[in-house]
């Protein structure tokens, strides 16, 4: 029953008719209320799914009792209270899944009792405490991930003694102390990420036989000694040559950022599977290894800001860099942009590389790459690379106007790219028209509105760049409001505080993001365009569909604010009732029987949520109200966007039995 829209909760289910059930997935439905207790009585359940629902209240206890289980999949609700200490009856558990719910308790004991555990996985909740002991001694676990929490103390020492372990990451706590000595010899780790707590430890007694160890993140630590991997901490000393024996190592290598001195060990060009490379930020001298010629699978390195000299190596990685990849080095030589070429020594024609100037910089990006108070180490190269040239893997989202992709920058930069499709109206990616709008755009800071950071211009891709955030889901009545207020500030911001104004022309529940504070942000400018006095601001028809003003505006297309308050009167509607608004909008314009005039306001709410409060209600009236406003036939009778913001700003408080007996009929024509 998993997907099929199931509403409601499950307190008066009566899972007694089915004492034999061996599978139970009620996931990604909008299921509510708490988990009921009496599931503990489905003695021959194997599998239990509730995961992606709105459950709340804490774990029944009695789900102990489910001594067959195997899997248990209870993540992404708005769990509460403690992780029920019975867990650890469940000895043929192999799979425990409660991350992204709000459970601020600690781990109980219990949990290393459960001998048969393979992947267990506590992300993104409330978590405090130490880790019990006793984890260590699950011999079947591959996956441990436990990060975004606020767990502190030390970290158990002892770790991987089944040598099952894949994937560890405990990044985003509290932790203290050394890094688990289990750790050292775990031949099959793939994945460690430990990155942002406060641990201290000798990093060169942390690591040893892990042939296959593809990715490590141990930055924003307080690590210190001569064996180092990432970035920003306080390494020193030279880079050891052992760390060529990690040849399973592939997408990152990051050293950047610390006091590393000495030659780079030629023993790195063993790493064949490596793609990037960051060496950058350090104090490393002589020359660049000759072995890196045979690192094929290098997409990209960074040795800037380094004492290196000679010529860089020929291999495709080199030479397709920018200058930005060798700068402020003492004096390398080679066949890049920027660089000097060498002599017949191999050695610089000239030491003035130290002199490299701005306009130089600005001239060999100019036509590549076209950013604005960007913090320039968003480069086309980096891109690629980040996103494996648009791999669908990082595709997190399509529209009509391109797709857009998540893309991790060498830097540890995430923004949002996206990939254009060729462009309406004939305005080519490159024109100045074209740039000049991206420019004043870039210009836009409102605490609604995604910050745009540039646009690419190239002659294979041209994309548009943008401040990347992790979403949040859960939304109640509270929040849903705040989203409708602050969207309102957000576009009465470009209709009417901008110069010249600005119109989105694209506004839909698909380009709205929210951050995890749950604070909405416009997002997607691809077809923005500025209201200039002296154009006509005339247009093809863009937009979404389903969104855009029906009749003669809709093919026309003259460009003006009224565009948008129509599309977001749909989007007010659709956030009211979690649905696109559609059916019920035409039921509302039905020229030959207008029969949603008469269904009652507080009947096409939501029905996922709880009623609303009394002061709900009230913002719910008042946004009902201009969300019909919105959608009037006639755009000139249309408010302003800024008459919404302050209408919402002013909510008057309403009767509650209005509220209840007010239909849509009444509502459109008060």
């Amino acid at each position: 029953m998993s997907s099929l829209g199931l509403q409601g909760t499950l307190l008066n289910f009566k899972f007694s008719s089915f004492p034999n059930l061996i599978t139970l997935d009620l996931s990604s439905d909008a299921l509510f209320g708490t988990i009921p207790a009496s599931l503990g009585n489905l003695s021959d359940l194997t599998t239990l799914y509730l995961f992606r629902n709105q459950f709340s209240g804490s774990i029944p206890p009695e789900i102990g009792n489910l001594k067959s289980l195997d899997d248990l999949e209870i993540n992404t609700n708005n769990l509460s209270g403690t992780i029920p200490a019975s867990l650890g009856n469940l000895s043929d558990l192999t799979i425990l899944y409660l991350w992204e719910n709000h459970l601020p308790c600690s781990i109980p004991l219990e949990i290393g009792n459960l001998k048969s555990l393979v992947d267990l996985e506590l992300t993104s909740n409330i978590l405090t405490g130490s880790i019990p002991p006793h984890i260590g001694n699950l011999t079947n676990l591959k996956f441990l991930n436990l990060p975004c929490n606020t767990f502190s103390g030390n970290f158990p020492q002892i770790l991987c003694c089944g040598g099952s372990l894949e994937q560890f990451v405990i990044a985003f706590n509290n932790f203290t102390g050394p890094i688990p000595k289990g750790l050292k010899n775990c031949s099959s780790i793939v994945r460690v990420r430990l990155d942002r707590n406060q641990l201290a430890y000798n990093i060169s007694e942390a690591f040893g036989v892990n042939p296959k160890l593809n990715y490590m993140d141990l930055s924003h630590n307080n690590l210190y000694g001569e064996l180092s991997h990432l970035s920003n901490n306080g390494f020193n000393g030279s880079i050891p040559s052992q760390i060529g024996d990690l040849i399973s190592l592939g997408i990152l290598l990051d050293l950047s950022h610390n006091a590393l001195t000495g030659d780079i060990p030629s023993e790195i060009g063993s790493l064949r599977n490596l793609e990037n490379l960051n060496l950058s930020h350090n104090m490393l001298s002589s020359h660049i290894p000759f072995s890196f010629e045979e690192m094929k699978s290098l997409l990209s390195i960074d040795v800037s800001y380094n004492q290196l000299e000679g010529s860089i190596p020929t291999n495709k990685a080199f030479q397709n860099l920018l200058f930005d990849a060798f700068k402020n080095n003492k004096d390398l030589c080679g066949n890049v942009s920027g660089l000097q070429a060498c002599d017949s020594s191999g050695t610089s024609k000239s030491n003035a590389m130290d002199k490299y100037k701005v306009e130089d910089q600005e001239e060999i990006q100019k036509d590549l790459f076209c950013v604005w108070k960007c913090d320039g180490n968003v480069l086309y190269e980096d891109i690629i690379e980040a996103t494996k040239y648009f791999s669908p893997e990082y595709c997190i989202g399509r529209g009509g106007y391109g797709s857009v992709y998540k893309a991790e920058l060498l830097t540890g930069q995430v923004v949002a790219v996206k990939k254009l499709y060729p462009l309406e109206d004939g305005v080519e990616s490159g024109s100045k028209a074209f740039l000049d709008e991206i420019s004043v755009l870039s210009e836009v800071r409102h605490r609604n509105i995604v910050r745009l950071y540039g646009f690419c211009s190239h002659a294979r891709h041209s994309f548009i760049i943008s401040e990347y955030l992790e979403v949040a889901v859960k939304l109640d009545w509270v929040i849903r409001v705040n989203i409708i207020k602050g969207l309102a500030n957000a576009f009465s911001y470009l209709h009417h505080d901008c110069s010249p104004p600005i119109v989105h022309r694209d506004i839909s529940s698909s380009n709205i993001l929210l951050d995890l504070e749950y604070e909405a942000r416009v997002s997607d400018f691809g077809t923005a365009r500025l209201l200039k006095p002296d154009s006509s601001n005339w247009t093809e028809l863009v937009g979404t569909y389903g969104y855009v003003a029906p009749g003669i505006l809709a093919y026309t297309m003259r460009v003006t604010e009224k565009c948008d308050m129509y599309s977001f009167g749909v989007l007010m509607l659709e956030v009211l009732i979690g649905i696109h608004p559609g059916e019920l909008i035409s039921s509302l314009t039905s020229s030959s029987s207008p029969t949603g005039q008469n269904v009652f306001l507080k009947d096409i709410l939501d029905g996922c949520l709880s009623p609303p409060t009394l002061h709900a209600s009230h913002e719910l009236f008042t946004i009902a109200k201009l969300a019909f406003s919105c959608l009037d036939a006639n755009p000139e009778s249309r408010p302003t966007m800024k008459h919404v913001s302050q209408e919402l700003s002013k909510a008057k408080a309403l009767d509650l039995e209005l509220f209840r007996t007010m239909t849509l009929g009444q509502l459109m024509h008060r």
